[in-house]
């Protein structure tokens, strides 16, 4: 069985997923959304399966920095924190799309009821006593650390300097469950994820676990110990335990077994000690199960550096929203960084991903197939007929393909891979409209089936893409759908089965899916260089045995004069053999613009087959010249030594029109 169909005592048991509950400050900035939008995508996609979901997301609002900062303002902390809370909520998750079932507050009565009854537990069978704690204490992440794990004598998580305290306090004995913990990360592979997370994790525990001070004096801002008032709950473990509050522990006994133990827990990379060593302790010592996963992510980053305000690179994603729509947000967000991995904003690749992906390739493809239906059939969708080519089964069979590759990268949190293998689908629909030119079927009354047949394929495709992309966009789906004259929205990830587009419906072509952008925001002066025009011919390349006899003074130039160089990366489309030429093949290379062709002598090097799909380097802004006939109007970069040639490629694979510089 899978996680979806484990069963609880009352009934199916509930996908159950969380992000991590967000400090309410006016810092939320596309980063904080990252996890969320991918966070709604799984439950948006386990909802399309047919499970039932339970998707958590929230605020943690106690703590001395909200207290701190709700006194400047001139407020009460709920003041304060009810003003923050409502913009979280809407309009920053309500544009967004973000389908939460529970918006849990820490402030929420009865969250404060759960986390003084789990305090009141773990005191009661010893897990927590009271004590002295003297130490260092990191304000802005409200963590008290030893001596030891000081860096440079700062806070080992964020680096800013810490402060000498010592306070009466209780005190949670995680010491004692450090051995445990250590067995079960190591028996259970797959409960931390990246393993790099997993590693880093496992090196914190071996290196010793002390006991975790959980109460704070002086203070007012939280949850109270039970029976002393003095001290307030430490906002770590009471943000924690809101997992628990979230699934109805205590209070809704049926509701828990049927959520309980979570599938995925998603959190920042900045905070999986909590995750992985704090909260699963707290739930060995209350006898409860741990979750599944816990999926460490990576951050959004602004060159290398990590996105706040405090630094002045934030970037607001309601502002995004509004200049380029919410699909496309969320489509750079899911699409561009490997989920897991560290990535690197910039406008300029949103703007790249909305014109290649979105534009180019979807919106491209749902133009032409509603235009020649238009023009071809009147404008319905034809019945399909029996037809012995395997091109007109080649739609239908990587649908199917695709429909369980989509499932099994969504099963392992692959969600940028999820996205690829359904373009793998619209980049194969649109070049099947080259293979079958269905207007040149249109010329001959003898081939209509076999157009009947390519205009079905089409439609039928893009319904089904409408089905797979909508955990991912929350308006494009329902407008692909609109326009192939289907009004029902997506209600099952099942629709996802080539053949149930019933032909005679009449489709009502409108507006383009995405408006093209201007690729490129840098100042004008650059604008130029931007531009993708026509090029020149053949492969170049630099050979290391030419380097290597190379005099030592070279012909250097200037910056200015490198910058005229226009280097796109693009995709090998097509290749062939140009007759009576030995050394010559005709590519068909898209450029994340159009597709041009380029004449390259690399034929003693690589056979035509063997190309299809490969990213390469070309040269985008030299003169098309004509070669045995054929106009190249580009010119690939190769490396070549001792008889041997490479052909200039990205090590990880990167949008066609990337900039090369």
């Amino acid at each position: 069985m899978t996680s979806g169909e484990k069963q609880g005592s009352t009934g199916q048991k509930v996908w159950y997923l969380t992000t991590p509950i967000y400090y309410p400050s006016d810092n939320l900035h596309i980063g904080h959304a990252y996890t969320t939008v991918a966070a709604d995508a799984l439950a948006r996609f386990h909802r399309l399966k047919g499970e039932p979901v339970w998707f958590v997301t929230g605020t943690d609002e106690h703590g001395q920095k909200i207290a701190q900062k709700a006194q400047e303002a001139g407020k009460t902390p709920k003041e304060f924190v009810d003003g923050i809370v409502s913009f979280i909520r809407d309009p920053l998750w309500k544009t967004l799309g973000i389908s939460y079932d529970r918006f849990i507050r820490t402030t929420d009565p009865d969250h404060a009821q759960v986390v003084q009854n789990v305090f009141e537990q773990l005191l009661a069978q010893g897990d927590i006593y009271k004590g002295t704690y003297e130490g260092w204490y990191c304000l802005p992440d409200e963590t008290f650390w030893t001596e030891s794990k000081l860096v440079d004598g700062k806070c080992p998580d964020c680096g800013r300097p810490v402060e000498r305290v010592q306070q009466d306090s209780y005190f949670f004995k995680m010491s004692r469950y450090q051995d445990r913990m250590i067995e079960y990360i190591l028996s259970h592979p797959d409960f931390i994820q990246p393993t790099s997370r997993r590693n880093e994790m496992l090196s914190f525990l071996e290196s010793g676990l002390e006991d975790l001070s959980i109460s704070r004096t002086g203070m007012s801002w939280g949850i109270p110990v039970p029976h002393d008032p003095e001290h307030v709950i430490y906002v770590w473990f009471d943000a924690l335990v809101n997992y628990l509050t979230a699934a109805g522990y205590l209070e809704d006994p049926d509701k828990f077994a049927r959520t309980w133990p979570p599938n995925v827990q998603l959190v920042g990379k900045e905070i999986v000690r909590f995750h992985t060593i704090i909260w699963p302790i707290i739930l060995m010592a209350l006898n409860l199960p741990l979750p599944e996963r816990v999926f460490g992510h990576g951050w959004l980053l602004i060159g290398d550096t990590k996105m706040s305000k405090s630094r002045g690179n934030a970037v607001d994603p309601i502002a995004l929203t509004k200049k380029y729509g919410v699909d496309a947000v969320r489509y750079y967000l899911l699409r561009e960084v490997p989920f897991g991995a560290d990535g690197s904003y910039t406008e300029d690749a949103l703007r790249l991903r909305i014109n290649v992906d979105l534009a180019n390739d979807l919106g491209n493809l749902l133009s032409r197939t509603t235009a020649m239906i238009n023009r071809f059939a009147q404008g319905q969708i034809p019945e399909p007929h029996p037809s012995p080519k395997e091109i007109d089964r080649s739609l239908a069979k990587l649908a199917a393909e695709i429909f369980d590759e989509v499932d099994k990268a969504m099963q392992q949190l692959l969600i940028s891979d999820a996205l690829t293998q359904i373009y793998r689908l619209i980049h194969a629909a649109n070049k099947y409209i080259e293979d079958r030119a269905p207007w040149n079927l249109a010329k001959d009354p003898a081939q209509k089936e076999d157009l009947d047949n390519v205009l079905y394929n089409l439609a039928e495709t893009l319904r089904i893409v409408s089905v797979l992309l909508t955990p991912f966009l929350i308006e494009t789906p329902q407008k692909i759908r609109q326009q192939l004259g289907l009004t029902h929205p997506v209600v099952s990830y099942q629709e996802a089965i080539f053949g149930q587009l019933q032909g005679g419906e009449r489709i009502n072509r409108g507006d383009p899916l995405f408006p093209r952008l201007e690729l490129y925001s840098e100042p004008e002066e650059d604008k130029e260089a931007g531009r993708v025009v026509s090029a020149s011919p053949s492969v170049t390349g630099v050979s290391a045995q030419d380097s290597h006899n190379a005099p030592e003074q070279v012909n250097e130039i200037t910056i200015e004069e490198f910058q005229k160089i226009d280097l796109r990366v693009g995709t090998i489309r097509h290749a062939e053999v140009v007759p009576n030429a030995d050394r010559l093949l005709k590519l068909t290379v898209f450029d994340g613009l159009r597709e041009r062709t380029i004449v390259s002598g690399i034929r003693a090097h690589y056979n035509p087959e063997q190309l299809i799909g490969q990213q390469v380097v070309l040269v985008a802004n030299l003169k098309p010249v004509k070669l045995r006939g054929i106009l190249s109007e580009g010119m690939l970069l190769a490396g070549s030594d001792n008889g041997q040639l490479s052909l200039v490629a990205p090590v990880v694979k990167l949008p066609e029109g990337a900039r090369v510089k």
